[in-house]
């Protein structure tokens, strides 16, 4: 029984929509300002507590990862790169991890909000909380990876474990969720749950069914390698029963679920065939377990689509149905020329994953979690301080435009949209997340 009218809290910087990682770049910022557009102009905004999220430090962001990284990211700028050479490929800092202008600012933007939205959980302040700018499941301890500096999910959840004893984590992303799960591998406190494509050289080339994690965390690693062209049907046959048999070995108490929208048909590096509906069903499954829950953007590069997507999945957590005709907003012409919240996304691309196969896959998970004697208890004792206080959060005006005098030295170019947004302008030299 899904819960009445559930408490949202959805955080949103009005400026976090203008960093741009550089021309041709297949990460877009600029996705986060289009969805917010949509939400608002629906009216979505009325049913939710809106924030302008506190920024992450360095000290935050030190909980997860090494400080000479973090160190790295807060001096580096394009105009002094020059001067870090030799840190560049130490830290995986170049092509498709690109130094940019108010790069770890942004990296503030998107962590301090995962960071402040699992401490209203923790205060239960709200039964769900909605970062769509964070979600960057790639980044290491000591590197970033596939367009992600900073891993805003491991510190979120590890602010999390202070309340909670079980927290777990799924991952709708095409690709892969490696760097949480390389965060978490070694413990039974997080369970991470990963359905991605796999095989042929895919990034990031991790992920398969037999990775289940180590020492105090074997079998708390749950991997579903998927093939191209999975639709909503099938994805639905491995997705709920894998959800099921998680939910009911492992009890847990807390829910963190990543919604990569380039797992949708026609995204500009994905292959896989899910409808804007069919990507929302996963979050109405899990949404429906009644379980604190924070939910987090990610991947996504048909922009217009990942805009639909994450708005709709806002309505789907606040129990409201909207119309199918987008509302008139600032953005528009992006949306044409349907100008519809679902429009035909299929591809005709073939479905690769046989019957017999999703059998398998779900027999191998639910057979490895067999193994899991009882959802672990953990003798807490005094609850460690929270990183920040949370009556000195307020709530935002959601309709806040940016100043654009702060903005133009990073803002989006005008013509982006018609030259990077196209599903055939690939720049094959760079990865995906």
């Amino acid at each position: 029984m899904a819960r009445n009218n559930p408490s949202v809290a959805y955080f949103y910087d009005p400026d976090v929509g203008n960093f741009h990682y550089g021309p041709g770049h297949p990460m877009k910022p600029h996705r986060i300002s289009l969805t917010h557009c949509l939400v608002l102009h629906y009216g979505l905004y009325k049913k939710m507590k809106v924030y302008k999220p506190y920024k992450a430090s360095a000290h935050d962001m030190c909980r997860f990862h090494a400080e000479d990284y973090i160190d790295f990211l807060s001096r580096v700028t394009p105009r002094n790169v020059q001067g870090f050479t030799k840190y560049l490929s130490m830290f995986n800092v170049g092509d498709d991890c690109p130094v940019f202008e108010g790069m770890y600012d942004f990296c503030s933007m998107y962590t301090g909000a995962s960071l402040e939205s699992a401490v209203k959980l923790n205060h239960n302040l709200c039964d769900i909380a909605v970062n769509w700018s964070g979600g960057l499941h790639h980044a290491k301890k000591f590197e970033a990876s596939g367009f992600c500096y900073v891993n805003d999910i491991v510190i979120g959840i590890l602010e999390l474990l202070k309340y909670h004893p079980r927290v777990l984590y799924i991952d709708i992303d095409i690709h892969h969720g490696d760097g949480v799960q390389e965060a978490f591998y070694l413990t039974d406190r997080v369970m991470t749950v990963s359905f991605h494509k796999y095989g042929n050289y895919f990034f990031p080339g991790t992920g398969d069914m037999y990775e289940i994690g180590a020492e105090s965390g074997r079998y708390y690693s749950v991997n579903v390698p998927l093939k191209e062209g999975i639709d909503d049907q099938t994805y639905m046959q491995v997705f709920k029963p894998v959800i099921q048999s998680v939910m009911e070995f492992y009890q847990p108490t807390c829910v963190v679920l990543q919604c990569g929208a380039d797992s949708l048909g026609s995204d500009r590096l994905g292959c896989f065939n899910l409808s804007i509906r069919g990507h929302g069903e996963c979050v109405k499954v899990v949404k429906d377990y009644n379980l604190p829950m924070l939910v987090l953007g990610g991947g996504g590069y048909t922009k217009r689509n990942v805009a639909r997507c994450w708005t709709y999945e806002t309505a789907v957590l606040l129990d409201d149905e909207i119309s199918n005709d987008l509302p008139l907003n600032e953005y528009l012409e992006y949306f044409a020329p349907d100008f519809l919240l679902h429009p035909d996304i299929s591809t005709k691309r073939e479905n690769l994953n046989s019957k017999q196969y999703l059998d398998s896959i779900r027999q191998t998970v639910h057979e490895s979690l067999k193994n899991l004697n009882h959802a672990p208890s953990v003798q807490m004792q005094d609850v460690p301080p929270d990183l920040l206080t949370v009556d000195n959060t307020e709530e935002s005006d959601p309709d806040v435009r940016n100043h654009q005098n702060e903005v133009d030295r990073r803002v989006e170019p005008a013509n982006e949209f018609y030259d990077g947004d196209k599903d055939n302008d690939k720049d094959d030299s760079l990865l995906d997340v």
